[in-house]
């Protein structure tokens, strides 16, 4: 029996058509994958199964059915029902998706309460009980925690907890792994599948990360300007794709098994050191140690990847290294001498270019802030500066003048990048450049760092999270956890023949585009959690 049937449909916002005329159907207890790359529609498809649109100034057109329910002519207060009872949704940003005054387990109880009516002690008893389903320790303790008391991880299962509290038939989840790890991202897939195979609901899983779909899915239905491309089930769709489109996407995913086809042209000189590097955080009992004792060195023109989870000091250190953050013993050293505060020849290229970028102010305004900085006064020099700097990251050098809502992710991130290549350095840290882009724009821009590097000579330290990005750029890599160094070598010889144990948990834990290989993967993982 279908649980989910759309039809012909189209959601039109003004003169943009942002899906055009797609259909699919989902059977009770199944799980579809829709996949594509940033604009190509397939959020928009997650919130018109919910009737999402409503009210907004959307054209929504076709048949779409939920659990019986007719989502396009259905009353409010039938959607209302819909909602959070027979389907639900997990978004993204869990931080944006909870109240951060409220502690979680009211939150639970509140929705629990709307749906059905329970008192207050059931629907806390209820709070209690899903939280610990999705694995959250100490579950009647934590469930008074508030949003900011948990990590990235834990607010996601939350956010499934709350999903869960009504037992819905259908579960819609759009990116939820996108800011996380890979071993937490492992962690949150393993926990849909288990209680997809525990409760028999239904499960619509929305990604840009190929790999993420055939760890989790039955069928896939890739979409691009609002169109389905390609649907079948996911091994034939990700081993034998039949179209184009399916390819290059597929093509543009880094492979974790495939070394690095060329090296960057490194030289003996060493242009950035961290020795004994150490950064503390609170005061008194609460101090602790972010970075402890991390020495590296990095030469003019290679890649050094740093990888670890989160929290495992990688940005702390990152930050230390540009001198955004003053160490709490060991020091910087830039061409063999030791330096405190920011150093122009060593600049940072941030993974949030939204915030990084001052929406009230013009990106050319922006690049040239280290041109002025330098003592640069001449304005038509300065111009005509950032808009080589534009073109030379691969935007249109007439651009100067607009703001960064105007561009998309990508451009906002090449955006970054020109502002870094401003200050002329010699070393650019990269924290997590790519870790919100879809394959095919991530990429792109790994793409253009590298050529930056050829031409230029820079040396990148490239911050990420994403194993198979780091092996794809480095040429040597660190493996951080809990503030120090657990593995530091070339990369090929890490990846290939890791030592630490750690190392070996990160690896395992990165997603495979054979879902045969996912499935044995899962199911170690839960051996191993079960031992």
């Amino acid at each position: 029996m279908s649980l989910v049937e759309v039809t012909d449909l189209t959601v039109e916002f003004g003169s943009l058509r942002a899906v055009d005329g797609l259909s699919f159907r989902l059977d009770e207890g199944a799980a579809l994958g829709l996949v594509g790359e940033s604009g190509s529609g397939k959020s928009t498809v997650a919130s018109a199964l919910l009737g999402l649109h409503r009210g907004t100034g959307a054209r929504v057109t076709g048949s779409v059915r939920v659990a019986g329910t007719d989502v396009r002519q259905a009353s409010d207060d039938d959607l209302r029902r819909l909602r959070g009872g027979r389907a639900a949704m997990v978004f993204q940003d869990p931080l944006s998706s909870l109240d951060p005054y409220y502690a979680i387990g009211d939150q639970i109880a509140e929705v629990y309460r709307v749906h059905t009516r329970a008192s207050r002690r059931a629907a806390r008893a209820r709070a209690v009980e899903v939280l610990d389903r999705v694995g959250i320790p100490d579950a009647a303790r934590r469930s008074r925690s508030r949003p900011h008391e948990f990590s990235g991880g834990m607010r996601q299962r939350a956010l499934i907890a709350m999903a869960l509290a009504c037992e819905p038939d259908l579960l819609i989840a759009d990116e939820p792994t996108t800011a996380l790890d890979v071993t937490v991202q492992a962690q949150i897939l393993d926990l849909l599948h288990t209680l997809r195979e525990e409760t028999g609901m239904g499960l619509i899983l929305v990604t840009h990360d190929v790999g993420v779909a055939a760890e989790s899915v039955d069928e896939v239905l890739v979409m691009r300007h609002g169109k389905a491309v390609e649907h079948g089930p996911v091994a034939t769709v990700l081993g034998e794709p039949r179209e184009e489109y399916t390819r290059e996407l597929l093509g543009a995913v880094p492979r974790v098994d495939a070394p690095r086809a060329v090296r960057s042209a490194a030289s003996d000189e060493v242009v950035v050191e961290a020795v004994g590097l150490r950064r503390e955080f609170g005061r008194g009992k609460r101090k602790s140690a972010a970075v402890d004792g991390v020495s590296l060195t990095v030469r003019r023109g290679e890649t050094l990847g740093i990888v670890g989870e989160s929290g495992s000091g990688k940005t702390t250190l990152g930050r230390m290294l540009v001198g955004l953050l003053e160490p709490t013993a060991g020091e910087v050293r830039h061409g063999g001498s030791a330096r405190r505060g920011v150093d122009p020849a060593v600049q940072m290229v941030f993974q949030d270019p939204v915030s990084s970028l001052n929406p009230r102010r013009s990106v050319g305004e922006s690049i040239a802030d280290p041109l002025r900085a330098r003592g640069e006064s001449d304005e038509r020099r300065i111009r005509g500066r950032v808009r080589e700097l534009l073109e030379r990251v691969g935007l249109d050098g007439a651009q100067y003048d607009r703001y960064p809502h105007e561009f998309s992710g990508g451009q906002r991130q090449r955006v970054g990048i020109a502002r870094a290549l401003a200050a002329k350095p010699r070393v650019i840290v990269c924290d997590e450049p790519v870790s919100a882009l879809d394959v095919t724009t991530q990429a792109q821009v790994v793409a253009l760092l590298a050529e930056l590097q050829r031409e230029l000579g820079l040396a990148l330290v490239f911050i990420a999270h994403d194993l198979a990005v780091v092996r794809q750029v480095s040429d040597r890599v660190a493996v951080m956890r809990r503030g120090r160094i657990v593995e530091y070598g070339w990369t090929d010889e890490v990846y290939e023949s890791p030592r630490d144990p750690y190392t070996r948990q990160l690896l395992a834990a990165v997603p495979a585009l054979d879902p045969a290989v996912a499935a044995e993967r899962r199911t170690a993982r839960r051996e191993l959690t079960a031992a």
